[in-house]
Protein backbone atom coordinates (compact mmCIF):
# COMPACT_ATOMS: atom_id res chain seq x y z
CA UNK A 1 0.00 0.00 0.00
CA UNK A 2 1.12 3.17 -1.28
CA UNK A 3 0.48 7.02 0.05
CA UNK A 4 1.11 10.74 -0.96
CA UNK A 5 1.23 13.13 2.02
CA UNK A 6 -1.14 15.67 1.15
CA UNK A 7 -0.80 17.83 4.49
CA UNK A 8 2.45 17.64 6.27
CA UNK A 9 3.19 18.07 10.46
CA UNK A 10 1.76 15.05 11.83
CA UNK A 11 3.29 11.75 13.54
CA UNK A 12 3.72 9.12 10.85
CA UNK A 13 1.41 6.61 13.07
CA UNK A 14 -1.39 9.36 13.48
CA UNK A 15 -0.97 10.07 10.34
CA UNK A 16 -1.63 6.39 9.16
CA UNK A 17 -4.21 5.75 11.42
CA UNK A 18 -6.23 8.85 9.81
CA UNK A 19 -5.20 8.06 5.96
CA UNK A 20 -6.61 4.75 6.40
CA UNK A 21 -10.17 3.67 6.57
CA UNK A 22 -11.20 2.58 10.30
CA UNK A 23 -13.05 -0.89 9.03
CA UNK A 24 -9.52 -2.05 7.27
CA UNK A 25 -8.31 -3.61 10.46
CA UNK A 26 -5.17 -1.26 10.68
CA UNK A 27 -5.76 0.46 14.25
CA UNK A 28 -3.20 2.91 15.18
CA UNK A 29 -1.46 -0.02 17.31
CA UNK A 30 -1.31 -2.38 14.67
CA UNK A 31 0.20 0.33 12.63
CA UNK A 32 2.49 1.09 15.39
CA UNK A 33 3.95 -2.71 15.29
CA UNK A 34 4.58 -2.46 11.48
CA UNK A 35 6.44 0.76 11.88
CA UNK A 36 8.37 -1.11 14.77
CA UNK A 37 8.99 -3.85 12.32
CA UNK A 38 10.37 -1.39 9.55
CA UNK A 39 7.25 -2.62 7.12
CA UNK A 40 6.91 1.14 6.62
CA UNK A 41 8.93 3.12 3.98
CA UNK A 42 8.91 6.64 3.72
CA UNK A 43 10.79 7.93 0.65
CA UNK A 44 12.18 5.04 -0.12
CA UNK A 45 13.89 4.24 3.52
CA UNK A 46 12.85 2.14 5.79
CA UNK A 47 11.02 4.15 8.73
CA UNK A 48 10.80 2.70 12.80
CA UNK A 49 10.34 6.18 14.56
CA UNK A 50 6.19 6.23 14.79
CA UNK A 51 7.10 10.15 15.98
CA UNK A 52 8.32 11.16 12.95
CA UNK A 53 7.12 14.08 11.24
CA UNK A 54 5.98 13.54 8.07
CA UNK A 55 6.34 16.15 5.26
CA UNK A 56 4.18 17.36 2.80
CA UNK A 57 5.04 15.01 -0.60
CA UNK A 58 6.12 12.11 1.23
CA UNK A 59 5.29 9.11 -0.23
CA UNK A 60 4.84 5.96 2.05
CA UNK A 61 4.85 2.79 1.11
CA UNK A 62 3.64 -0.14 4.38
CA UNK A 63 4.58 -3.76 3.36
CA UNK A 64 2.49 -6.30 5.12
CA UNK A 65 4.38 -9.21 6.43
CA UNK A 66 3.15 -12.85 6.08
CA UNK A 67 0.79 -14.34 8.90
CA UNK A 68 2.79 -15.65 11.47
CA UNK A 69 1.71 -20.07 11.09
CA UNK A 70 -0.62 -20.50 14.18
CA UNK A 71 1.06 -23.13 15.95
CA UNK A 72 -1.60 -23.45 18.37
CA UNK A 73 -2.95 -26.84 20.21
CA UNK A 74 -6.78 -26.57 20.60
CA UNK A 75 -7.69 -27.59 23.38
CA UNK A 76 -11.43 -28.58 24.79
CA UNK A 77 -12.62 -25.85 27.03
CA UNK A 78 -16.18 -25.73 28.88
CA UNK A 79 -16.88 -22.36 27.48
CA UNK A 80 -19.98 -20.19 28.80
CA UNK A 81 -21.10 -19.26 25.35
CA UNK A 82 -24.26 -16.65 25.90
CA UNK A 83 -24.87 -16.36 22.20
CA UNK A 84 -23.86 -18.22 19.19
CA UNK A 85 -24.56 -17.93 15.23
CA UNK A 86 -22.01 -18.42 12.18
CA UNK A 87 -20.89 -14.97 12.72
CA UNK A 88 -19.99 -14.43 15.79
CA UNK A 89 -19.97 -15.86 19.71
CA UNK A 90 -20.76 -13.75 22.66
CA UNK A 91 -19.24 -15.69 26.05
CA UNK A 92 -18.99 -15.11 29.56
CA UNK A 93 -15.07 -15.22 30.37
CA UNK A 94 -13.74 -16.20 33.63
CA UNK A 95 -11.56 -14.82 35.97
CA UNK A 96 -8.05 -16.23 35.71
CA UNK A 97 -8.08 -17.33 31.83
CA UNK A 98 -6.05 -15.69 29.74
CA UNK A 99 -7.17 -14.75 26.36
CA UNK A 100 -4.43 -15.11 24.02
CA UNK A 101 -1.19 -17.18 23.82
CA UNK A 102 1.44 -14.84 25.26
CA UNK A 103 5.16 -15.29 26.59
CA UNK A 104 4.55 -17.46 29.72
CA UNK A 105 1.23 -18.54 28.10
CA UNK A 106 1.62 -20.24 25.13
CA UNK A 107 -1.24 -22.87 26.34
CA UNK A 108 -4.71 -23.22 28.45
CA UNK A 109 -5.68 -19.72 26.74
CA UNK A 110 -9.52 -18.92 25.97
CA UNK A 111 -8.00 -19.01 22.30
CA UNK A 112 -7.12 -22.77 22.74
CA UNK A 113 -10.20 -23.21 23.41
CA UNK A 114 -12.29 -21.27 20.77
CA UNK A 115 -10.08 -22.92 18.36
CA UNK A 116 -10.99 -26.35 19.72
CA UNK A 117 -15.07 -25.17 19.67
CA UNK A 118 -14.83 -23.87 16.09
CA UNK A 119 -10.91 -24.55 14.39
CA UNK A 120 -11.66 -22.41 11.56
CA UNK A 121 -11.48 -18.68 13.12
CA UNK A 122 -9.57 -16.45 11.12
CA UNK A 123 -6.09 -15.05 11.73
CA UNK A 124 -5.22 -10.98 11.37
CA UNK A 125 -2.36 -9.19 11.37
CA UNK A 126 1.36 -10.66 11.60
CA UNK A 127 0.85 -12.17 14.91
CA UNK A 128 -2.60 -14.42 14.39
CA UNK A 129 -4.98 -14.02 17.69
CA UNK A 130 -8.25 -16.08 16.01
CA UNK A 131 -11.38 -14.04 15.99
CA UNK A 132 -10.33 -11.83 18.75
CA UNK A 133 -12.05 -8.41 18.60
CA UNK A 134 -11.18 -7.43 21.93
CA UNK A 135 -9.59 -8.33 25.20
CA UNK A 136 -10.04 -8.58 28.81
CA UNK A 137 -7.59 -8.76 31.38
CA UNK A 138 -6.45 -12.34 32.92
CA UNK A 139 -8.10 -11.90 36.31
CA UNK A 140 -10.81 -9.47 34.58
CA UNK A 141 -14.01 -11.78 34.08
CA UNK A 142 -17.16 -10.83 32.00
CA UNK A 143 -18.39 -11.08 28.27
CA UNK A 144 -16.68 -10.94 25.70
CA UNK A 145 -16.87 -10.92 21.53
CA UNK A 146 -15.30 -13.26 18.87
CA UNK A 147 -15.55 -13.34 15.30
CA UNK A 148 -16.10 -16.05 13.03
CA UNK A 149 -14.97 -15.15 10.17
CA UNK A 150 -12.58 -12.30 8.11
CA UNK A 151 -15.58 -9.88 7.40
CA UNK A 152 -17.46 -10.10 11.07
CA UNK A 153 -14.04 -9.61 12.77
CA UNK A 154 -13.20 -6.38 10.57
CA UNK A 155 -16.95 -4.88 11.05
CA UNK A 156 -16.69 -5.90 15.06
CA UNK A 157 -13.30 -3.97 15.46
CA UNK A 158 -14.04 -1.15 13.75
CA UNK A 159 -17.60 -0.71 15.72
CA UNK A 160 -15.12 -0.94 18.53
CA UNK A 161 -12.95 1.70 17.36
CA UNK A 162 -15.73 4.01 16.26
CA UNK A 163 -17.35 3.43 19.65
CA UNK A 164 -21.13 2.05 18.66
CA UNK A 165 -20.39 -0.59 20.37
CA UNK A 166 -21.35 0.26 23.55
CA UNK A 167 -19.33 -1.65 27.77
CA UNK A 168 -20.54 -1.62 30.65
CA UNK A 169 -18.04 -3.05 33.29
CA UNK A 170 -18.86 -3.06 37.40
CA UNK A 171 -16.25 -2.59 39.94
CA UNK A 172 -15.85 -2.27 43.58
CA UNK A 173 -13.26 0.56 44.59
CA UNK A 174 -11.56 1.79 47.46
CA UNK A 175 -12.85 5.05 49.32
CA UNK A 176 -16.34 6.26 48.67
CA UNK A 177 -16.16 8.58 45.78
CA UNK A 178 -17.60 11.93 46.38
CA UNK A 179 -19.70 12.72 42.94
CA UNK A 180 -22.66 10.52 41.88
CA UNK A 181 -21.06 10.27 38.18
CA UNK A 182 -18.03 11.67 36.64
CA UNK A 183 -15.65 11.18 33.41
CA UNK A 184 -11.88 10.67 33.19
CA UNK A 185 -10.22 11.99 30.11
CA UNK A 186 -6.39 10.78 31.00
CA UNK A 187 -4.37 9.20 28.22
CA UNK A 188 -2.65 6.16 28.56
CA UNK A 189 0.18 4.49 27.75
CA UNK A 190 2.89 2.31 28.78
CA UNK A 191 4.65 2.87 32.20
CA UNK A 192 8.17 4.34 31.30
CA UNK A 193 10.04 2.89 34.21
CA UNK A 194 7.72 -0.30 34.79
CA UNK A 195 6.90 -2.17 31.40
CA UNK A 196 4.20 -4.10 32.73
CA UNK A 197 2.33 -1.55 34.10
CA UNK A 198 0.12 1.34 32.23
CA UNK A 199 -0.12 4.47 33.20
CA UNK A 200 -1.19 8.29 32.12
CA UNK A 201 1.07 9.17 30.32
CA UNK A 202 1.02 12.28 27.70
CA UNK A 203 -0.07 11.84 24.26
CA UNK A 204 3.21 13.60 22.87
CA UNK A 205 5.22 10.67 25.03
CA UNK A 206 3.41 8.26 23.52
CA UNK A 207 0.15 8.01 25.53
CA UNK A 208 -3.38 7.21 23.77
CA UNK A 209 -6.36 9.33 24.49
CA UNK A 210 -8.52 7.52 26.80
CA UNK A 211 -12.00 8.12 28.28
CA UNK A 212 -14.62 6.50 30.79
CA UNK A 213 -17.32 7.26 32.75
CA UNK A 214 -18.45 6.38 35.59
CA UNK A 215 -21.58 6.41 37.74
CA UNK A 216 -22.24 5.32 41.77
CA UNK A 217 -24.56 2.20 41.53
CA UNK A 218 -24.14 1.56 45.60
CA UNK A 219 -22.37 3.21 48.26
CA UNK A 220 -21.26 0.34 50.69
CA UNK A 221 -19.47 2.38 53.58
CA UNK A 222 -15.55 3.12 52.53
CA UNK A 223 -16.47 1.29 49.37
CA UNK A 224 -18.51 1.68 46.04
CA UNK A 225 -19.88 -0.54 44.16
CA UNK A 226 -19.52 1.80 40.50
CA UNK A 227 -20.92 1.22 36.99
CA UNK A 228 -17.93 1.75 34.36
CA UNK A 229 -19.08 2.85 30.61
CA UNK A 230 -15.96 2.88 28.12
CA UNK A 231 -15.76 5.51 25.69
CA UNK A 232 -12.08 3.52 24.82
CA UNK A 233 -10.37 0.34 25.37
CA UNK A 234 -7.02 0.96 26.14
CA UNK A 235 -4.97 -1.74 28.41
CA UNK A 236 -6.51 -1.44 31.83
CA UNK A 237 -8.11 1.63 31.01
CA UNK A 238 -10.57 1.42 34.31
CA UNK A 239 -7.50 0.16 36.84
CA UNK A 240 -5.21 2.74 35.69
CA UNK A 241 -8.46 5.97 35.81
CA UNK A 242 -8.89 4.56 38.97
CA UNK A 243 -6.12 5.14 40.57
CA UNK A 244 -5.68 7.90 39.06
CA UNK A 245 -9.22 9.39 40.73
CA UNK A 246 -7.51 8.09 43.59
CA UNK A 247 -10.29 5.02 44.18
CA UNK A 248 -8.53 1.90 43.51
CA UNK A 249 -9.92 -1.24 42.08
CA UNK A 250 -10.45 -3.39 45.42
CA UNK A 251 -7.75 -6.47 44.82
CA UNK A 252 -6.06 -4.90 42.10
CA UNK A 253 -2.37 -5.87 42.93
CA UNK A 254 -0.92 -3.55 40.06
CA UNK A 255 -2.73 -0.51 40.95
CA UNK A 256 -3.68 -0.74 44.46
CA UNK A 257 -3.02 -2.29 47.94
CA UNK A 258 -4.22 -5.64 46.21
CA UNK A 259 -6.17 -6.07 49.50
CA UNK A 260 -9.48 -8.11 48.71
CA UNK A 261 -11.29 -7.67 52.57
CA UNK A 262 -11.41 -11.01 53.78
CA UNK A 263 -13.40 -12.43 50.29
CA UNK A 264 -11.79 -14.81 47.90
CA UNK A 265 -10.51 -12.99 45.10
CA UNK A 266 -8.39 -13.52 42.12
CA UNK A 267 -7.40 -10.53 41.14
CA UNK A 268 -9.65 -7.40 40.88
CA UNK A 269 -13.07 -6.49 41.51
CA UNK A 270 -13.55 -5.71 37.97
CA UNK A 271 -16.83 -7.32 35.61
CA UNK A 272 -17.28 -6.74 31.92
CA UNK A 273 -21.03 -6.66 32.35
CA UNK A 274 -22.81 -5.76 29.64
CA UNK A 275 -21.87 -5.50 25.92
CA UNK A 276 -23.93 -4.10 22.90
CA UNK A 277 -23.54 -3.97 19.30
CA UNK A 278 -24.70 -4.43 15.90
CA UNK A 279 -24.95 -7.94 13.77
CA UNK A 280 -21.82 -7.65 11.97
CA UNK A 281 -23.88 -9.42 8.80
CA UNK A 282 -27.38 -8.43 9.36
CA UNK A 283 -27.17 -4.78 11.48
CA UNK A 284 -29.47 -6.21 13.91
CA UNK A 285 -28.75 -5.00 17.46
CA UNK A 286 -26.95 -7.57 19.62
CA UNK A 287 -26.56 -7.06 23.31
CA UNK A 288 -25.17 -10.10 25.84
CA UNK A 289 -24.91 -9.42 30.08
CA UNK A 290 -22.80 -11.90 31.80
CA UNK A 291 -24.50 -11.98 35.37
CA UNK A 292 -21.78 -10.92 38.06
CA UNK A 293 -20.32 -14.06 39.36
CA UNK A 294 -20.56 -15.16 43.12
CA UNK A 295 -17.54 -13.86 44.84
CA UNK A 296 -17.95 -10.54 43.17
CA UNK A 297 -22.06 -11.18 44.98
CA UNK A 298 -20.37 -12.53 48.20
CA UNK A 299 -17.98 -9.56 48.66
CA UNK A 300 -20.94 -6.77 47.64
CA UNK A 301 -22.97 -8.72 50.79
CA UNK A 302 -19.68 -8.93 53.07
CA UNK A 303 -19.48 -4.65 52.45
CA UNK A 304 -23.06 -4.33 52.96
CA UNK A 305 -23.34 -6.17 56.15
CA UNK A 306 -19.59 -3.84 57.14
CA UNK A 307 -21.69 -0.72 56.35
Amino acid sequence: MTFTVTTGGDRLDRWLAQAIPPDTGFSRSRLQKLIDQGQVQVNDRIETNKNSKVQQGDQIHITLPEPEPLDLVPETMDLNILYEDDHLILLNKPKGLVVHPAPGHSQGTLVNGLLAHCPHLPGIGGIQRPGIVHRLDKDTSGVMVVAKTDQALLNLQGQIRQKTAQREYFGIVHGAMKEEAGRVEQPVGRHPVDRKRMAIVAEENGGRWAATQWQVHERLGNYTLVQFHLETGRTHQIRVHCAWLGHAIVGDALYGSGRSLGVKLQGQALHAYGLRLQHPATGEPLEAIAPLPPEFLTLVQVLRRRA
